[in-house]
Order: C-alpha cells, then sequence, then structure tokens
C-alpha cells in the first residue's frame, strides 16, 4: 500500500479557503485497506482514474486533486480486527478545490458524490463550505427575517396551510378555502406539490381568484396573508410563471426545489425582478436521503443545500404523521436551516406531513419561535370546518406562549378542544396519529 503525500493531508496543512470539505459514511469488507479507498474516492472525483496518465503532472495534482484529509473507523480498531467482523464502517473527510467546479450546485454534486454514489456503502452526510464559497452566493433574499418583517408578526410561530384537497380543485374552490383558513389565523397559504398550471385551474386564474379573497380576509381579520403558489414546471417556463403570477399579484411563490434542481432554484431566488419569498417543498428528496448506505443525508439535501439555493422557508417531513422520519433527523434539519451560514440568512423550518393542533407544544420546544406550523388535513378536517382549524391552531400556539398546557386551553376553546378530541395530544412516546410505514 503507497499513501501519496499530495492526497493525505492534515486538515490543517490545507488553504481553507480553497477547499469545500465532504464527509461520507462508508462500509466494505474487512479486509480493505481504508486509507486506500478513501484516497481512491478522492483521485476518482477529481483528476484521476484506475491507472496513472501522463497529462496528470505534478503541477495539475496539486491545484486540483482532493485529499483526504480524516478516515475514523467505528469501532476504532486499532491492533486487530476481530475473526467474526465481517464489514468495517468508516468516517471518511475528503477536501476537494472548489476552483474544479466554482460556485454552482450541478458541478460541486457531480463532484462530491457523482460517480462515487456507484461505490457501493459510500453516502454523502455533510458538506462544509469555506467564507470565500458562500460568499459567491446571495442566498434567501427574506429568509426568517423578512419574511416575519412582511406579515408584521415578530414574535411567535407562523401558521402555514396546504389546501386539501391536494389536487383537482379549480380556482374559485381554491380561493374559497384559502379565505376560510385565513380568516381562522393562517399566515402563510400554500397550494399543494402535485398542484400545476392544469388546465382545470390555470395559474393565473388561481392567482387572481386567491389574492382577491386573501384581500378580503385580510382586511376582516386586520392580519396579512401570504400565498405560495407553486410554479413548478420544466426549466424554461420558471421564471415565466415566476413573472406572470407576480404581475397578477402574487405575493409568494412556491417551487420543488430538488425536481427543477438546485440550479433552477437558485436561478429564481437570485433574480431582481422576483421580489417575493419563495417556498421549498423537499418532495422527491427522500429517493435520495432514505437508505442509510447510500445517497446524501437528509439535512444535507433538505435544509442546508437548498438555504444556500436561497430558499426563504422550506417544508420538511416530521415524525408525526404519515411517513417515516428520525426526531434526531427532524431536529437536525431545523437547527441546518436556523444555525448562523456566515452571509447566508437563517431560513424558517416548515415541519408538516400529519402535523395537527395536538403537535404544537412539541414543536415550539424543540425550534422555539422561529418555525411554521404546517398542517393540512388538521385544518380543512376539522370538525367544525376549516376556519375553526386554523383557529384551534392559533389558540395552541398561544397557549403554550402563555405558558397554558394544551389540555387546559381545549377546555377554554370549542375549536381546540373538538381538534384536540379528534386526534389527541402528541407525546414522544405516543407516536404518529397515522402512518404509511407499515
Amino acid at each position: 500500500m503507497f499513501i501519496d503525500p499530495i492526497i493525505c493531508q492534515f486538515p490543517e496543512a490545507l488553504e481553507a479557503d480553497r477547499f469545500i470539505t465532504a464527509t461520507y459514511y462508508c462500509a466494505t469488507k474487512s479486509s480493505a485497506a481504508m486509507m486506500n479507498f478513501a484516497a481512491a474516492l478522492a483521485v476518482e472525483q477529481t483528476t484521476g482514474t484506475w491507472l496513472k496518465v501522463p497529462a496528470e503532472t505534478p503541477e495539475l495534482r496539486e491545484r486540483c486533486i482532493g485529499r483526504v484529509v480524516g478516515v475514523y473507523e467505528a469501532p476504532s480498531y486499532q491492533i486487530e480486527i476481530p475473526p467474526d467482523v465481517h464489514e468495517r464502517q468508516f468516517i471518511i473527510r475528503i477536501a476537494f478545490p472548489w476552483a474544479n467546479f466554482g460556485a454552482q450546485f450541478a458541478m460541486m454534486l457531480s463532484t462530491v458524490i457523482g460517480n462515487i454514489s456507484s461505490s457501493g456503502k459510500v453516502k454523502l452526510i455533510d458538506l462544509e463550505f469555506p467564507k470565500k464559497f458562500l460568499a459567491e452566493f446571495k442566498g434567501p433574499k427574506f429568509g426568517v427575517q423578512g419574511v416575519r418583517e412582511l406579515l408584521k408578526v415578530y414574535d411567535r410561530p407562523l401558521l402555514n396551510n396546504m389546501i386539501k384537497p391536494c389536487t383537482g380543485l379549480d380556482a374559485a374552490t381554491t380561493a374559497r378555502l384559502a379565505y376560510e383558513t385565513a380568516i381562522g389565523g393562517v399566515d402563510i397559504i400554500k397550494d399543494d406539490e402535485l398542484v400545476a398550471d392544469a388546465p382545470h385551474c390555470r395559474l393565473l386564474d388561481r392567482v387572481k381568484a386567491v389574492m382577491a379573497a386573501l384581500q378580503q380576509a385580510d382586511e376582516e381579520k386586520g392580519e396579512k396573508t401570504l400565498y405560495a403558489f407553486n410554479i413548478t414546471d420544466r426549466t424554461d417556463k420558471l421564471k415565466e410563471n415566476a413573472y406572470r403570477a407576480i404581475e397578477a399579484g402574487a405575493n409568494c411563490l412556491m417551487v420543488n426545489y430538488f425536481t427543477i434542481g438546485l440550479d433552477a432554484a437558485r436561478m429564481l431566488t437570485e433574480d431582481e425582478n422576483i421580489n417575493v419569498p419563495i417556498l421549498a417543498h423537499s418532495d422527491f428528496t427522500g429517493a435520495v436521503y432514505e437508505s442509510p448506505w447510500s445517497g446524501l443525508s437528509a439535512s444535507l439535501i433538505g435544509a442546508k443545500l437548498p438555504r444556500l439555493a436561497g430558499l426563504d422557508m422550506i417544508i420538511g417531513l416530521t415524525p408525526y404523521g404519515k411517513f417515516p422520519m428520525m426526531m434526531d433527523t427532524f431536529i437536525s434539519l431545523g437547527y441546518q436551516m436556523l444555525s448562523p451560514l456566515h452571509n447566508i440568512r437563517p431560513v424558517f423550518p416548515m415541519p408538516g406531513g400529519g402535523t395537527t393542533q395536538g403537535h404544537v407544544e412539541d414543536i415550539m420546544k424543540k425550534f422555539g419561535n422561529d418555525v411554521i406550523i404546517a398542517a393540512g388535513g388538521a385544518i380543512h378536517g376539522h370538525p367544525l370546518g376549516p376556519a375553526a382549524g386554523a383557529k384551534a391552531f392559533r389558540q395552541a400556539i398561544n397557549a403554550v406562549m402563555s405558558g397554558v398546557g394544551l389540555e387546559e386551553a381545549g377546555h377554554q376553546h370549542p375549536e381546540l378542544g373538538a381538534a384536540l378530541n379528534a386526534w389527541g395530544i402528541y407525546t414522544e412516546a405516543q407516536g404518529g396519529i397515522f402512518d404509511l410505514k407499515g
């Protein structure tokens, strides 16, 4: 085994601003030489192939080759591999010169998890970006503080509603449901991720009908409501959809960021003509994070990267409802959206997917007030109607903020009481209310 001193280095020896550091979880057969394996990953994704080629000069290697800056085994075997161990597990850290690909997502991801995504048990779990790289990105126009300033709401969690049923509604029905939920106290309403610019509900028809309904609702309740219109489409139609929606009165947009691509999302967020917040829906990301052995971590594809792309609010799944999600993963997603990241503004986590009024206290305990509580069925399916469903969420938020337990608040407010009678109060031991897991 020969270790190249250019490839294998201490992280302290590197010029920090030149490199993005990728952290991987890897597992291989017990006989593998992991330093060689790590070096092979670094070379495969930068200058090399399976043998030396004449044009791979020392100068080119120093400028462009990936550096292995850490290989850590768990358990940390030091003197022998026990005979009953057939697979060894490692954390590998590789520093990539970002001059190889520039400040973009497509070639960055092609580099850090390109061909090696086909190398067996290799999962990209984090990326660390230097300040110089982050400075190339504008990040969210609004983020947490900007969205709060638009709504004039500074001291409590925000409330979101997804219009239900998910798809099939015409513009007039969508507007009626938006009005009812807005009257109940919802701050942000959104199209479902499945809503397209379809013949039965054209985007511009929906914008005009919904915004007229929300103007009436806002006047009646004395609060502002944002509506995130889904403009997800072919790449060449994204800007056109955004411009047309804003011209027709839209005050918020939404994209399915993983299906359109992170660079396409960044194209929208950095466009000076798009001056409204953009909500990020994370559908399809499960295809790359659910495997424990391959793909990308949920916190990377579901939080850090869309935040870097400039999206202002990011929907993530929860452990509460119908999809499998570990509580640790859920908390990590929120913290990745809210923690400092140099020049990139914090963005709102928006946990959804089976969230009810009985989950409000647990969400607020985990994330404080900088969270958007997102609900679909628990508002539209409320026993007393959508307005009451929204009102029940606001009652739950107010109760938690004032130190009143949800059960006690349910006795004081019929809307909240009806929701808690229908779906209960969440405890971690209890688990979700329904699922698609078994």
